[in-house]
């Protein structure tokens, strides 16, 4: 089996991980290739092997790959969508940080986890994702246009509120005057969508939420729409530009710019343990069920 493996090792002790992960796939016989800055990271580390520093590396991905791990935290997993892309190779999430609400194995057994996955034990969750395009057309957003979690538009060095034109399917919505607002698939609804006051989805449901953040509109709430809807946005503020964000990606947009926003023609596909559910995720990481009475 061909596993690509990648990190970015901003979380404290992490490298004590490494090892053992790295111990479980050859154990597995896994044909491993790691992420080329990755493993110079990894083979500067005390207390990591230095047989590891020579197995083979990948710079990109190709349809070869069985597996994809993913070794870190949530930022983690949306960086490695940028190397999967629509290649279809399944995502395995392994967390080394805080909340990790995407990478569903857990650094405390993660031998184990391994082992099953190897041997098949796991289901597949099919994640949508969106994607932008911009008239006129911005470089720095191609040829990686999507995003798992959500599409952002904020304001840029200004204190001021932007004014965000929305129409959904030709139709006027709002305008938006706020800081931003935040276009987010169900993946997303427990991010950047959740804190400035968006509803949770399930990934399996077929929508996406539109959230303003920090609204002067008081009316202005949350709304959830079909993703098979297309969105256009207008941005206009007393700067000459704004910033847009795909999930950690960062471009500067020149006011006025069409913005429009749809869902993915290809998906990402996370592995899930099947001991595993998003509903006993929402409870062990946002702590759902915590009540005194229950």
């Amino acid at each position: 089996m061909k596993i690509g493996i990648y990190g970015q090792f901003y979380h404290e002790d992490s490298e004590k991980y490494i090892q053992p992960i790295l111990d479980a796939l050859k154990d597995d016989k896994a044909d491993i290739y790691i992420e080329s800055n990755f493993l110079e990271i990894i083979i500067q580390q005390i207390g990591i092997s230095n047989t590891f520093s020579s197995l083979k590396t990948f710079n990109k991905l190709d349809s070869s790959f069985d597996l994809f791990f993913s070794i870190g935290g949530d930022g983690t997993i949306l960086k490695s969508v940028t190397f999967v892309g629509d290649l279809g190779i399944p995502i395995v999430g392994i967390n080394t940080g805080r909340l990790g609400f995407l990478a569903t194995i857990q650094k405390e057994n993660v031998a184990e986890s391994i082992h099953n996955i190897l041997e098949g034990n796991y289901s597949i969750s099919e994640r949508t994702l969106l994607s932008v395009e911009t008239k006129p057309e911005y470089s720095e957003l191609n040829p990686l246009n999507f995003a798992l979690n959500e599409i952002a538009v904020n304001r840029k060095n200004t204190t001021s509120m932007i004014k965000v034109e929305t129409e959904v399917n030709g139709e006027f919505l709002n305008s938006y005057w706020s800081d931003g607002l935040i276009i987010s698939t169900p993946t997303g609804s427990t991010g950047y969508s959740l804190s400035c006051g968006g509803p949770v989805i399930d990934p399996g449901a077929n929508s996406m939420v539109i959230t303003p953040i920090a609204p002067h509109n008081l009316n202005a709430r949350p709304l959830v729409i079909p993703d098979i809807c297309t969105i256009n946005l207008r941005v206009s503020g007393r700067e000459e530009s704004y910033l847009i964000s795909l999930d950690s990606r960062i471009a500067t947009l020149k006011n006025d710019t069409l913005v429009t926003i749809k869902k993915s023609p290809f998906t990402i596909k996370l592995v899930q343990l099947k001991k595993d559910s998003f509903i006993k995720t929402l409870r062990k990481k946002l702590l759902w069920g915590e009540d005194k009475r229950n």
